[in-house]
């Protein structure tokens, strides 16, 4: 086995789709991928377009967003190394949800649908881990709407700060670094808002030090507050 399919099987393996799989079966799918580059800021699909690959990051960052019918680009969701996108290409005849756009230079192994097919009925752990995911996709999307529906603006906005560093949060000195361009407008689109009313709140938090932004980056402060808010929690002190 070459050290370059040791290093992709090292990805597979954090991957939901081929938990649990044995060595010899997660060569045998890493032989059966294809290996797809895409520059910084470059896309492996846009919304509408047919869904034929589904993909597994090794290398990169990628970003999901969605334009509404009024014509708003809405960021949904990102991604690091190790995690599966794309996954409708799995059910044939679909088209994706969402553009899927490299932020950082990517790689990603990718299965064309047939291939992927033909895997889950050779191994039924791949399909159930398939089923897996698109439940977890699906208890996501349902926490968003009642978020939407239920909680006051800084709730939602801390509940989206959150998801972001959970997703492509990248720990450093002073806290954990949202490590995706983010704009105070992606920010209000995210959670319902207005521009004015998330810039007020992600002021606040910077002039409390729970969060630090700057050059379209959020820094995330104090984890265990910005939590606080989240979850409508007292404060700790009181």
């Amino acid at each position: 086995m070459s050290t370059k399919s040791e290093q992709y099987i090292r990805h597979l393996e954090q991957s939901i789709l081929f938990r649990g799989l044995d060595p010899h079966s997660l060569q045998e799918v890493t032989e059966a991928a294809r290996l797809r580059r895409v520059r910084d800021g470059g896309f492996f699909f846009h919304q509408g377009d047919p869904a034929t690959v589904l993909y597994v990051l090794i290398q990169g960052r990628v970003k999901f967003t969605q334009v509404t019918p009024e014509g708003h680009q809405v960021l949904l969701r990102a991604i690091g190394p190790g995690e599966m996108f794309g996954a409708v290409a799995a059910l044939g005849d679909a088209t994706h949800p969402a553009t899927a756009q490299a932020t950082g230079d990517c790689a990603a192994l990718g299965w064309e649908s047939d291939v992927i097919t033909g895997m889950m009925e050779r191994f039924p752990r791949i399909a159930l881990n398939a089923l897996r995911f698109l439940a977890g996709r699906l208890q996501e999307f349902q926490d968003r709407c009642r978020e939407l529906a239920t909680e006051r603006v800084e709730r939602r906005v801390a509940h989206a700060l959150l998801r972001l560093a959970r997703q492509v949060g990248r720990p450093v000195e002073s806290g954990v670094l949202i490590d995706l361009t983010l704009s105070r407008q992606d920010i209000a689109e995210m959670t319902g808002t207005t521009l004015f009313t998330a810039s007020r709140i992600l002021s606040a938090w910077e002039q409390q030090g729970i969060i630090e932004g700057g050059r379209e980056r959020v820094l995330i402060r104090k984890a265990d507050e910005l939590l606080t808010i989240a979850e409508d929690l007292p404060p700790a002190s009181a």
